[in-house]
Order: C-alpha cells, then sequence, then structure tokens
C-alpha cells in the first residue's frame, strides 16, 4: 500500500479516509449479479476523474467499505457526493431491479480519519470483509 505524500504548490499531505455506506434499508444489492463488478467499474472512474486514490475497494452484501487518499482541498462531504451521486445515477439507469428504489444510497455514512489505526490495518480489514461470517 502507497503511504506517499501528496504535493502541491502550496501543501505537502497525507490524508487519508476510511468510509462505510450502506443502501438504503440495507438491501442486499451486491447480491444481484452485476452490481458489485459494475459499481466498482463507476467508482474507479469517479475517483480518477475528481483525484480521489482508492487505496482499497471492497463490497459486502449490503455495505461498502472504500478507504481513500485525497488532497486537503477536498471536503468528506463532497467525496460522498460525488462517489454516491455518480454510482446511483448509473446503476440506477442499468439494473432494473435498482431503478424501483426511491434512492440506492442511505444519505449517512461513517468516516474515519487512517490516525489511531495503521493505514495497513484498515487495508487488511477491507481486504478481509469477504473471508468473515
Amino acid at each position: 500500500m502507497k503511504n506517499e505524500y501528496k504535493h502541491t504548490k502550496t501543501t505537502v499531505s497525507l490524508i487519508n479516509y476510511h468510509f462505510v455506506f450502506c443502501p438504503r434499508y440495507r438491501r442486499k444489492i451486491f447480491n444481484i449479479p452485476g452490481v458489485e463488478q459494475r459499481f466498482k467499474e463507476l467508482t474507479i472512474a469517479e475517483c480518477d476523474k475528481c483525484g480521489i486514490e482508492i487505496l482499497a475497494l471492497e463490497c459486502h452484501i449490503d455495505h461498502v467499505h472504500i478507504f481513500v487518499s485525497v488532497l486537503p482541498t477536498m471536503s468528506i462531504p463532497n467525496i460522498m457526493k460525488q462517489i454516491k451521486g455518480a454510482t446511483s445515477l448509473k446503476l440506477r439507469e442499468e439494473f432494473p431491479r435498482l431503478k424501483a428504489m426511491p434512492s440506492l444510497w442511505t444519505r449517512s455514512y461513517f468516516v474515519s480519519t487512517a490516525g489511531n489505526v495503521s493505514s495497513e490495518t484498515i487495508q487488511w480489514y477491507v481486504d478481509t470483509q469477504k473471508t468473515r461470517p
């Protein structure tokens, strides 16, 4: 995993966030064939477009873990708005079962910085989510 400082004209920073968010009503949308893969593709594309570096991305049946590195100019709410907004629109267009939902994601989310826990520990946690019961 990269723990590299980001350099801009006026700043040097290392800002990593661990986000967890869920579909509305904790629906098990990632059991629908193709949804998980398409979600990951859309998330990677949106993050590339916005300058968000994905360090780890994992989908569980009814929630998502994403570990990112960002510049200090990016606010936490805007990061979530970009990811949730872009993926909700496209997934609901492409998967008829999701189109029937009034909204795809809940408005809430969990976010933590990688300060008290090492980045390696967070990445290990995200990577091992699929193997947990």
